[in-house]
Parts: C-alpha cells; sequence; structure tokens
C-alpha cells in the first residue's frame, strides 16, 4: 500500500494569490524579482513550446503567453495547490497556457524531443536533485533547444554554495501544520557547469547576478543558459 506525500508547497504563496490575481508585467530570474534581466534572456519564442518546470502558480509562464507569441506554455508543478491555484489564476489563458500537475521528471521522460525551451525560475532545479532532472531536459528538448534557469548562488543568510552535489533540509510545513524539510540544492557554479556537461548540453553559460538591494534575505542569484 503506498501513500501519497503530503503538499509541501500548500502553504507557499497563499496569501498572494488571493489578492493578486495580474498577470505580471515583467518576468524577472533574480531571487528578489525586482530587478535584472528579464524575458529577453530567452530570445524570441515565438511559435515556440515552453515549459516552466516548477512553476508554483504560473505567473513566469501566464506573462510569457500574455506578452509573448509562444505556441504554449507549460506550467508543470508537483503541489496540488500550486497547480490549482494557477488553474484558478490564469484558466482564462488556456490552451497557450496549460497548468501541468506532475513531477517535473516524470513529467520530461514522458515529453522527449516536445520542447523549443525549458526554464525554471527558482523552481525545479532547485528541489529535485539535478542529476535526475538535467539530463531528463536534455532529452524533452528538441535539438538546439534552449534551457535557462535560476538559482540560489549562495545560501540565505551567507553561507557558500556546496563544492560537490550535496543538497540542504529546508525547513516547510505539511498542510497541516506539522513540522518537516524538503531538499534544496545549492551549488557552486562550477558545480552546475559540470552537471550541464555530463547531460550533453553545450555552449554553457553562467552569470552571476547581485541583488538590488542587501538585506537579511538577499542573495546572490545564478542564471544558468545551456543548449541541448
Amino acid at each position: 500500500m503506498t501513500t501519497t506525500p503530503p503538499d509541501l508547497w500548500h502553504h507557499y504563496g497563499r496569501a498572494r494569490s488571493d489578492s493578486d490575481r495580474a498577470v505580471p508585467p515583467v518576468f524577472s530570474w533574480v531571487w528578489a524579482q525586482d530587478a535584472g534581466p528579464g524575458a529577453e534572456v530567452l530570445g524570441d519564442v515565438t511559435g515556440l513550446v515552453v515549459a516552466d518546470l516548477g512553476a508554483g502558480v504560473a505567473r513566469h509562464a501566464a506573462h510569457l503567453v500574455a506578452r509573448h507569441a509562444p505556441a504554449r506554455v507549460d506550467a508543470v508543478d508537483s503541489s496540488a495547490a500550486q497547480h490549482a491555484r494557477a488553474r484558478d489564476l490564469y484558466g482564462h489563458l488556456a490552451p497557450r497556457l496549460r497548468a501541468v500537475h506532475a513531477d517535473a521528471v516524470d513529467h520530461l521522460d514522458a515529453h522527449p524531443g516536445s520542447y523549443d525551451v525549458l526554464c525554471s525560475v527558482f523552481g525545479s532545479l532547485d528541489f529535485t536533485d539535478p542529476r535526475r532532472l538535467l539530463p531528463a531536459a536534455a532529452r524533452a528538448l528538441r535539438p538546439g533547444g534552449l534551457l535557462v534557469a535560476s538559482t540560489l548562488g549562495h545560501y540565505l543568510g551567507g553561507a557558500p554554495a556546496e563544492t560537490d552535489v550535496r543538497h540542504a533540509e529546508v525547513p516547510v510545513r505539511t498542510p497541516d501544520g506539522t513540522a518537516a524539510t524538503m531538499r534544496r540544492w545549492v551549488l557552486q557554479e562550477a558545480v552546475w557547469t559540470e552537471l550541464l556537461d555530463g547531460a550533453g548540453f553545450t555552449r554553457i553559460g553562467v552569470d552571476r547576478l547581485p541583488p538590488a538591494a542587501l538585506g537579511p534575505r538577499s542573495a546572490d542569484t545564478l542564471l544558468l543558459r545551456a543548449r541541448r
């Protein structure tokens, strides 16, 4: 007998989803969502098929659909609560925006050669073992396809990123309020580069984007780009 694991993203972003239902006017990759490069990093997505991995309530996906011209954006998230909020907030953008309730690796494995662009904004790349996710992403991209992802450049609070493929345990709450943990990968630039290369990506680039303002939870962002 198997049981469904608790939805560790059940509570995340609930208050904002209740008060802010607009399609975001901008697309930001940085941790604070207040500066830095935007959707132009993806290039011209006109007519392309895109997936946002770990899309949460699909705010970035909604921006792409509403303000650019992709053929479709799949907003993939394993959280039932986030998936439901995405459908509630942006269901009016269907069918060009498709909210997909699935584990990112499972979804990518089920759709080989299906995507022109994959993106992740502090999403699946942070919370899935990259030794599983990156090969699956490479298989799901069409030849020449693009992967762009943002992730933490160091731990919140300032501790340096890992020099090997090691995860941290992040405190969270289950839907009933019980304390729990989830895994997060915070890795140095060289580690990401090696992982991307090993997964079959080429033209790999990593940019470090400092925060626009310093604070107790500010952080550098690593912006990863690679081609299939």
